[in-house]
């Protein structure tokens, strides 16, 4: 059993589909459940996390600074196969530790994003704090939402996004300077890579199930696309304006102005139209 402390951090975030409030409001987490490396147990620990494309997060075996790993970290040495439960999503994943050069550009991210890294590392003494990669094991059928009906796993999906869009609006209003971060950068593209994902799914699975079951949607789902084909533009234009060897933080921060603004719309426009057609009855 998770400690009292961590144990009401599981509860909250899955009462709340992983939105936090006090000193975790606002914070990347996700819980990770390890099988343990002596008693071959589940057990479920609240871990930060850092976006990293779409095939993977990173994680980082921290333990506050401890010169001793955390458990976790033990047990996924032993039995790689894990849980992850992003609040929204839950999935089996593989662990990978990093190394070398791989690992020093990741932990110099997660650095750059927030010095508490670094003053961890010191902490730690001669232990290296390792980082380890949860790459998603594909499975068949659709994907494990923490929803009671399509309607809400819809409604879910898509606060997933308006909260990752918060969160990179508010990482770039706190940057300082004239460059981006490169943190900052894996964000966006994340982001970016998650919005195709999910809108080529509407497209080629769900906007045609609905299209045969109730075709009065005709008007409604030849909008939804054509919104989809203008928010695919404006991701292109987020992507140049994050990529490069010295991204402009002005000219990022407008296109993910834009996209929020085109997004948001996209978004409540689709609820309104298809979330009580998916709940009823």
């Amino acid at each position: 059993m998770p400690n009292a402390f961590n144990q009401k951090i599981i509860d909250e975030f899955r009462a709340h589909h992983g939105r936090m409030s006090g000193s975790f409001e606002g914070a990347r987490l996700l819980l990770l459940t390890t099988t343990g490396a002596r008693t071959g147990t589940p057990h479920t620990t609240p871990v930060g996390y850092l976006p990293d494309g779409g095939e993977r997060v990173l994680v980082i075996a921290s333990a506050g600074g401890s010169p001793r790993h955390p458990d976790w970290y033990r047990n996924l040495l032993v039995h790689p196969e894990v849980t992850v439960e992003s609040g929204v999503f839950t999935y089996r994943a593989r662990a990978e530790v990093l190394t070398g050069e791989e690992r020093e550009r990741a932990f110099a991210r997660a650095v750059d994003t927030d010095p508490g890294w670094q003053a961890y590392q010191e902490k730690a003494g001669g232990r290296m704090i390792p980082v380890v990669a949860l790459y998603e094991i594909a499975q068949g059928g659709p994907p494990n939402i923490a929803a009671g009906s399509p309607g809400e796993a819809i409604r879910l999906v898509h606060d997933m996004f308006r909260r990752e869009l918060d969160l990179i609006r508010g990482e770039m209003a706190a940057g300082k300077g004239s460059t981006l971060g490169a943190q900052l950068r894996v964000n966006c593209l994340t982001l970016c890579q998650g919005l195709h994902n999910h809108h080529t799914g509407e497209d080629t699975a769900l906007f045609p199930f609905l299209a045969d079951r109730h075709p009065h949607l005709a008007p409604t789902l030849e909008r939804l696309r054509e919104e989809h084909g203008r928010i695919a533009d404006l991701v292109a234009e987020l992507r140049r304006a994050v990529s490069g060897e010295h991204p402009d933080p002005a000219v990022a921060r407008a296109e993910v102005d834009r996209l929020t603004a085109e997004l948001e719309a996209h978004l409540t426009y689709e609820e309104e139209q298809l979330v009580p057609l998916l709940d009823a009855r």
